[in-house]
């Protein structure tokens, strides 16, 4: 299907060359997620990889889904999911969405279950705000991210569940962003926009293998919740569209993002854990996160952001094989007196950038508080940052890195790195305040703060051998036989 017809927001030309050189860019290191696709088989039934299966199926049509685009499937499948999650004791259940396009409101998922969209499915958010029910601000943010009030919950919403499989053969889910867009620039939101997918302290989740598109804001919000897998997402959004985040893995333990293509509006993945007061009082990390094999547009925002909402900690992340095109920054630190918290323990290595502001930027002024109650003396922790083996072609900076005066950022090690800059780059490739660390064999040389270690004392910056828990994870072969295609 052509770009112009997934987004509703036309892309310029020029744009639209740039997503097919990404998709070339992209095309090995995605050869693996079409091996963990699904199959249609040929007696009427599908196979897929998942951390569970499940011993009962059924479709949306037999709830009295229409997959029209025009009839609202709101109420087929909260009945659906209430009706399949009596089999949370018996085997779990499976919940098909055929081919079709499925015009819904926000519905909630349950435990043992799964959600698995055909390759031609599309499943469209509503346009209706009735459609749309208003919760609470999450208790670690105290504050919506648009408004100070409530926020629409996310088209698809859980909390308190275990084992949740959200997967297809590629099927689609289509947030309809653009009204949303609309009003968050008019500045006419009551609420904060909704998400595309949010789960809630919840554990051992999988979603992999869809494509979202024209999120209202965040696509994928995992928040307070463990062992979760998130493995080949396409995500699609106009780049100029507000606050698109592709991935967010917030206040959450053990998780695995691979295998992902992303164009966005904002931060490509976004590692959060609250943000000023609330999240200090919250107090929930996100620790253990491994990301690879990614490939990411963002000309306004980061291919790996960490912050700024990051009170709660963050710590051992580990990114590797990271491909970006067109992006303001590679990696971004964000926070700001205020936040507390701390970020350390960060791991970065194989990462090639074509087209960049900057590689690396670590900010340490960044303002946006919740509100006026924050602490002055709340100050972050940043130490620990380590990036290895890149090459960046086409950047107008090296780096910004911007600590805190009297908050020094320290520990940060950056080795066998070369930059080449654009011809109009800056005259002055680093800028440096209140950072400490060291540097080896990097182009072109850095700020005096991260002294050059020398060929005598060449440092190669650490990245763990040790695995995480969710690397064990492996997907079991499940396959149904469906009765309905």
């Amino acid at each position: 299907m052509p770009m112009e017809e997934l987004c509703k927001n036309p892309i310029k030309a020029d744009a639209v060359k740039m997503t097919f050189l990404v998709l070339v860019l992209a095309a090995a290191l995605m050869g693996e997620v079409e091996g963990r696709k699904a199959r249609i088989l040929e007696d009427n039934g599908i196979e897929y990889g998942a951390i569970s299966c499940r011993a009962h199926t059924a479709s949306i049509t037999e709830f009295g889904g229409v997959g029209d685009g025009e009839t609202s499937n709101t109420k087929a499948f909260q009945a659906a999911v209430e009706r399949l999650s009596q089999y949370a004791g018996d085997g779990g259940a499976q919940l098909y969405v055929p081919a079709g396009r499925w015009l819904t409101g926000s519905f909630n998922l349950t435990s043992h279950f799964t959600l698995f969209l055909h390759q031609d499915a599309v499943l469209l958010a509503s346009q209706d705000p009735n459609e749309w029910p208003v919760v609470e601000p999450l208790p670690s943010y105290g504050h919506g991210r648009d408004t100070s009030g409530g926020r629409y919950i996310s088209l698809i919403f859980g909390t308190n569940l275990t084992d949740v499989v959200i997967t297809g053969n590629n099927g689609t889910i289509d947030g309809q962003g653009d009204r949303w867009w609309q009003l968050f620039h008019q500045n006419k939101l009551k609420y904060t926009r909704p998400y595309l997918i949010e789960i809630m302290y919840s554990s051992n989740i999988q979603i992999s293998n869809l494509t979202l598109l024209n999120s209202p804001a965040w696509n994928v919000h995992p928040v307070y919740s463990s062992n979760v897998l998130i493995q080949g997402i396409t995500i699609i959004a106009p780049v100029r569209s507000p606050n698109t985040d592709g991935i967010n893995p917030d206040s959450c333990t053990n998780v695995r993002i691979e295998d992902c293509y992303i164009i966005s509006g904002d931060d490509c993945v976004a590692v959060k854990s609250g943000w000023d007061e609330y999240g200090i009082r919250f107090g929930w990390p996100t620790k253990q996160l491994v990301i690879r094999r990614l490939t990411c547009v963002s000309p306004t925002s980061a291919v790996i952001a960490l912050g700024s909402e990051m009170s709660g900690g963050i710590e051992d992340v580990r990114a590797e094989d990271i491909v970006a095109v067109d992006s303001e920054s590679g990696v971004r630190i964000k926070t700001g007196i205020g936040r507390g918290g701390y970020v350390k323990d960060i791991y970065v290595r194989r990462m090639t950038m074509h087209t960049m502001k900057w590689a690396f930027w670590m900010t340490g002024d960044y303002g946006s508080h919740a509100d006026e109650n924050y602490d002055p003396h709340a100050l972050p922790v940043i130490q620990g940052i380590n990036y290895r083996d890149m090459v960046v072609e086409n950047a107008t900076m090296a780096a910004r890195l911007e600590g805190i005066s009297g908050d020094t950022f320290t520990g940060i090690c950056i080795s066998n790195v070369t930059i080449s800059l654009a011809a109009k780059a800056k005259k002055q490739p680093w800028t440096c305040t209140d950072v400490e660390g060291t540097t080896s064999n990097v182009t072109p040389p850095p700020c005096s703060l991260l002294p050059d270690q020398g060929a005598e004392k060449f440092t190669t910056c650490r990245f763990p051998e040790e695995n995480i828990p969710i690397d064990a994870v492996e997907l079991k072969k499940c396959s149904y036989q469906l009765s309905h295609a």
